[in-house]
């Protein structure tokens, strides 16, 4: 192993003991007929495994659609591109020369593809456990800035708690107008509070009614 692949392990943490998958998971499908797609297809898979899972141990309390956004955010391909920047990944690839001089090494698909063929090396190589250590090692930033389990409750639900919490009366929703066809209505919601009022548009009642909760914690918490 060369001393720049030697220098990306030290950054991925863990050490291949067979370097022989970690370079085929550098190796785009224009520098030879070895190359990373099929282990792209299997990163992918376990990439999604290790946030799910991690995402189920923090947030206990948080419902199917918050995991599921809370993981799209993580596992799309610019945060993966981005992680690969970090990791200097481009200067590693191995690309036909076609896609060298049309800036192959910078563009985020095959950053993104790279990365995720480099969990499944890691996989094969060392099992779950180091794939999951590698994963976790390389997004421990993302992870540490993720939102706490209060602020992934919808806005109605945290306005309710918090005039719950302060006992005062609960919030007020009135539809102001409804307009459009059929089948793209827009509705025009008020949330009243007290002496606090919130007037949203939505593409349906629930947006227009979270917008304007959202408008009126935002009044009452600044």
């Amino acid at each position: 192993m060369n001393s720049s692949a030697t220098q990306l392990c030290a950054d991925l943490g863990y050490v291949f003991q067979q370097p022989g998958l970690l370079e085929q998971a550098l190796t785009h499908r224009s520098a030879s007929p070895r190359h990373n797609e099929r282990l792209e297809f299997l990163g992918d898979a376990l990439l999604n495994l290790v946030m799910a899972e991690y995402l189920f141990q923090r947030y206990p309390q948080a419902n199917e659609g918050e995991l599921s956004r809370l993981r799209a955010n993580l596992v799309k391909g610019e945060t993966l591109a981005e992680l690969a920047r970090d990791l200097k990944l481009g200067r590693e690839l191995r690309l036909g020369q076609g896609e060298l001089c049309s800036g192959g090494p910078q563009r985020e698909s095959i950053l993104a593809d790279a990365l995720e063929a480099i969990f499944a090396a890691a996989y094969l190589d060392g099992g779950l456990d180091a794939c999951r250590a590698l994963i976790l090692h390389l997004y421990r930033d993302s992870l540490e800035g993720l939102a706490s389990a209060g602020e992934l409750k919808d806005p109605k639900t945290r306005l309710q708690e918090y005039l719950q919490a302060h006992q005062q009366p609960l919030p007020v929703y009135s539809v102001l107008e409804i307009c459009g066809e059929p089948h793209a209505q827009i509705f025009t919601v008020e949330c009243a509070v007290a002496d606090r009022r919130a007037v949203a548009v939505g593409g349906s009642r629930r947006k227009a009614e979270q917008d304007a909760a959202r408008q009126v914690l935002e009044q009452l918490i600044p």
